[in-house]
């Protein structure tokens, strides 16, 4: 029974090498070392995978996707192009590349597929995949703020950094807009460009930036900013804060706005002081000081004014004592009011005048010296 056997197994070979047939013993077989891996949404997944041909005859081979999820893509590539069918020499492999994209709006799950090579004689063999999803993907937009609250006072520029990132299957073009209170300036930047729009790629992101000011008068309080971006389909809203702690400025004079007076030397002199506060904010602990002439001396009557409201005003009385040997000229003092945010100085001019009484001594002096004068020529001048 066994010598029949190989009888018909020798008469078998010999038709088929007589016919030009080779006799098929193997198939081609695929390998890639990582088969399972995790990925995010929107990911797209590149496999290198090796195709050998155990015979030694060209296989010509074609590929196809089995168990691939709804939504998902792929392209199957060798050096760079789409293939349909690759052709193996014997005893030999070659390379292909797969690309699975997840999409986007997605379920967190373990998903399996398998990529089929099929060869000419009809045979296949398969190549098992897992692709383990480690968050749940959805179709939206997202805009977020490093930083949505921040501090300044009303001269003050407010700079937000953001990113709007594109998490749909599509290129989008968000429209930029802000809704903010009467008054205020919104600009929207990218890079150093001023922008009203941007275009994002699908399941990318982009960088911009929000300059919001302030008006002049904005009093100290919270204010909120809306921005938003909107695409094809897609939309997003987030809210900015800016808090004005409002501007620190003062202004010092006197009542009339005189910034002079007259004093003699040794005297004293009083000058009203006005101290205002010309800022949205309030101030407090504001200090007086005087830089005085050599010798002489000022003395208030508070050092210090507890509390100024914005638009309020507080009167202080300075005393300025001239130097016993001021001679009459023009002086310069200059009075300062200080805050801890702001300060504020005025320059007054004072002339010195000498004293009445010495007036009157120099011109007794005059008188006695022409009376003298006067006698004695009359006494002497005959001989």
């Amino acid at each position: 029974m066994l010598k029949r056997l190989l009888s018909v197994l020798t008469i078998v070979l010999t038709m088929t090498s007589f016919l030009g047939v080779a006799p098929v013993f193997a198939q081609a077989t695929l390998y890639t070392p990582y088969t399972g891996l995790s990925a995010t949404p929107g990911e797209t997944i590149d496999y290198t995978i090796d195709v050998i041909n155990n015979e030694s005859t060209i296989q010509n081979v074609t590929f196809d996707l089995e168990g691939l999820p709804e939504g998902w893509k792929h392209t199957i590539t060798a050096n760079g192009n789409a293939i349909e069918q690759l052709s193996v020499r014997g005893n030999s492999e070659e390379q292909i590349t797969l690309e699975v994209t997840v999409p986007l709006e997605i379920e967190q799950a373990d998903y399996e597929f398998n990529l089929v090579a099929t060869d000419q004689n009809g045979r296949s063999t398969e190549l098992p995949f897992l692709v383990k999803l480690a968050e749940e993907g959805t179709f939206e937009t997202e805009l977020n703020v490093d930083q949505p609250n921040l501090q300044g006072q009303t001269d003050s520029s407010f700079s937000y950094s953001a990113t709007l990132k594109n998490r749909t299957a599509e290129e989008q073009n968000y429209a930029l807009t802000a809704n903010a209170p009467e008054g205020w300036g919104v600009q929207f930047k990218n890079g150093s460009d001023n922008v009203t729009s941007v275009t994002v790629e699908p399941n990318s992101e982009k960088d911009i930036t929000i300059d919001v000011t302030p008006p002049e008068n904005a009093s100290a309080d919270t204010y909120e900013i809306g921005i938003s971006a909107a695409g094809s389909g897609t939309s997003v809203e987030t809210t900015l804060e800016a808090v004005i702690t409002g501007s620190y400025d003062l202004k010092l004079t006197t009542p009339k706005g005189i910034l002079s007076a007259d004093i003699t030397s040794g005297g004293d002199r009083v000058i009203d002081l006005v101290v205002e506060n010309t800022g949205t904010a309030p101030l407090t602990n504001v200090e007086l000081s005087a830089s005085t002439p050599p010798n002489w001396e000022s003395e208030f009557d508070t050092s210090t004014i507890p509390e100024i409201a914005p638009g309020e005003s507080a009167t202080v009385k300075a005393t300025l004592t001239a130097s016993d040997e001021a001679i009459a000229g023009d002086y310069v003092t200059t009075f300062k009011a200080s805050a801890a945010e702001t300060s504020a100085e005025a320059d007054f001019r004072v002339s010195v005048h000498t004293s009445t009484l010495w007036g009157i001594i120099g011109v007794l002096i005059i008188l006695g010296v022409v009376a003298g004068l006067y006698y004695m020529i009359k006494k002497y001048g005959r001989r």
